[in-house]
């Protein structure tokens, strides 16, 4: 089994859909980035990297190569995806945390779960999601923007 730990924050941008778990979130800003910004993907790619012994998600997709411009990140983490499944690794299961103010994420969690299960191709039911607040502490309080956290535990085929 191998663990792996991943961290991603974007800041908000005016103009800018906000997704989250491959969703698409109704808000009043989206997140600013090179890629679509989801936050929670990046977060749970570099999750994945990690437990792989691969680098982080700029090595493998970076923000200078206009391929990645825009790109959807499940996408991203459907390469991933790929790479996991040569080195014959399977998911256990993976756990995320949004630290966020606002806006409240509660009832897109189902969609998320199901979205991330689908292109991973892995049950919902081994993914948990839940979001925090910063209790109005630091650029997160400030509502500058958002984290993600995630952890992920695979096993060998």
């Amino acid at each position: 089994m191998k663990i792996g730990f991943g961290y991603d924050s974007h800041r908000f941008a005016d103009n800018r859909p906000l997704i989250l778990g491959g969703i698409l979130i109704p808000a009043e800003r989206g997140l600013s980035g090179h890629s679509d910004a989801d936050v929670l993907v990046h977060a749970l790619c570099d999750a994945i990297l990690g437990a792989l012994g691969e680098d982080d998600i700029g090595c493998h997709f970076p923000d200078t190569d206009p391929a990645y411009r825009n790109i959807s990140s499940l996408i991203l983490l459907e390469k991933i995806k790929n790479l996991m499944d040569k080195k014959d690794c399977a998911i256990s299961n993976i756990d995320v945390t949004l630290v966020l103010e606002t806006p409240k994420i509660r009832p897109f969690v189902v969609d998320m779960k199901n979205k991330l299960a689908q292109t991973l191709n892995i049950n919902s039911e081994q993914i948990n999601i839940k979001a925090k607040t910063n209790e109005g502490m630091g650029f997160i309080g400030r509502r500058e923007g958002m984290a993600a956290f995630a952890n992920v535990l695979l096993e060998r085929k």
